[in-house]
């Protein structure tokens, strides 16, 4: 629910709080949250979402952050993105991916360059990994921004849930404006590439993960290489885990990707079965084999990525070929059009005759005018 006035516009509940923090950021727009979980036993902000609004604080001068006593209610008058060097101790109640999906947002629209050393949890059932971030959305960053290398993520120490003590460090240049974007072929699978990670466990578990994906995936293709990476105690954080990511990149330069990681040992309260590799790599290669059928130019976790790239561009038409949409992708949509006043065109796939055999029929092609956003932040030199 929303309600607006010249001056701020009013939202209520904790659903989509990042959605809602992001573009009255890149809006300028003054916001207010209130009756968050105010029916819950514990009501209020989580430890995560407190997380959020520090961080925002750390890349934002000039911003007005006000939370009641009880933490029901949030207002924030969005300042000038300055960016620059900044550290942040992520929550361990969400993973850094959590994080890490609203710094790419808002980065390439500082004043300076951003270099973010993030710690915290790199793996987590509930969040995009630090290695989806990186070889599924940076991908896609660099095809819309420019394929620019400082686009960067190292991961410098892995964490698992629930102690965490991961590392990484985030780096992304500055843009003045965006292109167009007309990106409506993804192309065939070509090639598929992963990566099987533990920490503080054998290193046999990596390998049974690798070899239960590919006992999968070899039925379909066999340009396919899993990368192991076991680090030593000194590289890893407090907490037993593993875990494994795959990727799929077709010959125009779109990746798929699907990940599974073992549940933290805090789940064993809650009468859950410990992981085995398994299964861990079986369900990995299934679900990436269910991304590769949605289609589309872009994963379900990117979709609303793209589209507030989209809406940033410069005043000209922008077309992206997506798969099914997402509940998140919806609401973001919705986001936009109360921020931003843009309302996305969406036409359901039509397959050609040389289509006939292809998988993922509700692909939907999303159209829009761009806004013709600029980085007022950034200083011309």
């Amino acid at each position: 629910m929303v309600q607006s006035n010249s001056h701020c516009r009013t939202f209520e509940g904790s659903n989509y709080f990042r959605q809602r923090l992001v573009l009255a950021t890149l809006s300028r727009t003054t916001i207010k949250i209130k009756n968050i979980r105010v029916r819950d036993d514990a009501p209020g902000l989580r430890e995560y979402e407190a997380g959020v609004l520090r961080l925002l604080d750390k890349l934002i001068n000039g911003s007005v952050i006000e939370i009641n006593a009880t933490g029901t209610s949030v207002y924030f008058q969005p300042g000038v993105l300055c960016g620059g060097d900044i550290e942040h101790d992520c929550s361990l109640q969400r993973g850094i991916g959590y994080y890490l999906e609203m710094l790419v947002c808002l980065a390439p629209f500082c004043k300076k360059s951003v270099t973010a050393i993030l710690k915290g949890i790199t793996s987590e059932s509930n969040d995009p990994s630090v290695d989806a971030i990186k070889f599924s959305t940076f991908p896609l960053l660099k095809r819309l921004l420019g394929d620019d290398d400082r686009i960067k993520l190292v991961i410098n120490k892995r964490g698992s849930s629930p102690d965490g003590g991961g590392h990484v460090t985030f780096g992304c240049p500055v843009k003045p404006k965006l292109l167009p974007i007309q990106y409506t072929d993804p192309g065939k699978v070509k090639r598929i590439r992963g990566i099987a990670w533990t920490c503080r466990t054998s290193p046999a578990m990596a390998n049974r993960m690798v070899d239960a994906a590919r006992g999968v995936l070899n039925q379909f293709l066999t340009d396919i290489y899993i990368h192991t990476d076991h680090g030593s105690p000194s590289c890893t954080g407090m907490s037993p885990g593993f875990g494994i990511t795959l990727w799929a990149e077709t010959i125009h330069g779109s990746v798929y990707l699907a990940e599974t990681c073992s549940e933290p040992k805090s789940s064993i309260l809650r009468d859950f079965k410990p992981s085995v590799p398994e299964d861990l790599g079986k369900k990995a290669a299934f679900l990436l084999l269910e991304e590769i059928s949605r289609g589309g130019c872009v994963d379900s976790t990117n979709q609303s990525i793209a589209a507030l790239l989209m809406v940033l561009g410069q005043t000209d038409v922008s077309k992206l070929e997506v798969g099914p949409l997402t509940p998140y992708t919806i609401e973001f949509l919705r986001n936009i059009r109360e921020f931003f006043q843009v309302t996305f065109k969406l036409t359901p796939y039509q397959k050609s005759d040389c289509e006939s055999l292809q998988v993922g029929e509700d692909k939907v092609l999303l159209t829009c005018v761009g806004i013709g956003f600029s980085n007022l932040n950034k200083t011309l030199l």
